[in-house]
């Protein structure tokens, strides 16, 4: 990989050191407004104007909205999808304008755009020193979906790798992508395995219905969190929580809801994994036998959700319409941090550090 970052002294004469490049060589990076901190990516309206992105101070003690376009006056475009990184850079999926904006993940200055090869762009994850970013292409055909492959060094779509409809959350372990079919707007229910020294998907394994978001746990298996289909379908069925033996790309641990019950977020913090699920937020240990008859907190407006070393982050959309917040809950004491105001329709948290 080419080093595109150069020495930057800064005003104050001080230095950001960083590993950049895939050789790991050591560069002098900038520092920026926006280190050490939590990036909240917020849809924006649905039919018209931008999506935006807040930053929220590491202490919780500020935030700022519309920080790409204070830097660089300029807007995102519609819907801001999410945000993943790769090195010194953000990549930010712009979901309708059919964009990737990618900018220097502490200043915020853009660095590129990738707007053509995309078709309906949803998430993106780093392998092998590419970008896999998922596409639902036109949502009312179910044979036109893909996985984009980003070459990283100019920014252009290299390769498209066709797979089975909805392609929504993607990860990576290794050299190995895994993409969750949830199903745009149907309802599918398989991990696509792709292998991403070929670029070719190499297995699928079948889980629930409407497989919404995975996690890896410290074993290096994968957990599979499938809401099943809405009572508005009119076939609804369970969600299931399913564990997947990457070796064996089988699923050894099912763990299955009620019928009305339409999980959500799956996420890691520790040995124990968590979902949203009406309002109220679920703790299970990777070790359990049976999911929990009671919840960690309840009452909540749930738009999305993660942990993080002890910490429980959630965003509440409000009216769809006005600003929303980032609610931060200590996972401990089950009591609210803060509660900070971000942008419309706040979908996605993301940490830099």
């Amino acid at each position: 990989m080419n080093i595109k970052n150069v020495i930057v002294a800064m005003a104050t004469g001080f230095f950001f050191i960083a590993c950049e490049s895939d050789d790991n060589v050591e560069v002098l990076l900038p520092s920026g407004d926006y280190e050490n901190g939590i990036f909240v990516t917020n849809e924006g309206p649905f039919n018209n104007g931008t999506g935006t992105v807040s930053f929220v101070s590491e202490d919780f003690s500020s935030s700022e909205n519309s920080i790409y376009n204070k830097v660089n006056n300029a807007d995102l475009g519609n819907i801001v999808q999410s945000m993943a990184f790769v090195g010194n850079r953000a990549y930010i999926i712009a979901n309708v304008s059919n964009k990737i904006t990618v900018v220097n993940r502490n200043t915020f200055e853009e660095l590129a755009t990738i707007e053509s090869g995309l078709s309906n762009p949803r998430y993106f994850v780093e392998a092998n020193g590419k970008g896999y970013v998922t596409n639902w292409g036109d949502s009312g055909d179910d044979s036109d979906d893909f996985v984009a492959v980003i070459n990283l060094e100019i920014n252009s779509i290299d390769a498209t790798i066709f797979v089975d409809f909805g392609p929504e959350d993607i990860l990576a372990q290794g050299s190995t992508v895994y993409v969750a079919h949830q199903g745009a707007f149907g309802y599918n229910n398989k991990i696509s395995v792709i292998d991403a020294d070929t670029d070719t998907v190499s297995d699928t394994i079948e889980v629930g219905l409407v497989p919404n978001s995975m996690q890896f746990d410290a074993a290096g298996d994968l957990w599979v969190l499938s809401a099943g289909r809405p009572a508005f379908s009119g076939e609804e069925t369970a969600g299931t929580l399913q564990k997947v033996d990457l070796e064996t790309n089988s699923v050894t641990t099912r763990f299955d809801f009620e019928l009305t019950e339409h999980p959500n977020f799956l996420s890691l913090d520790g040995t124990t994994l968590y979902y949203s699920l009406d309002g109220a937020i679920f703790g299970l240990d990777v070790t359990a036998s049976e999911l929990p008859s009671e919840s960690d907190f309840s009452g909540l407006s749930v738009y999305e959700m993660t942990t993080k070393d002890g910490v429980l982050y959630t965003t509440d959309a409000k009216d769809f319409a006005s600003n929303g917040d980032l609610n931060v809950f200590s996972l401990s004491t089950k009591t609210e941090l803060q509660s900070l105001e971000v942008g419309i329709i706040p979908g996605g948290i993301y940490f830099n550090e």
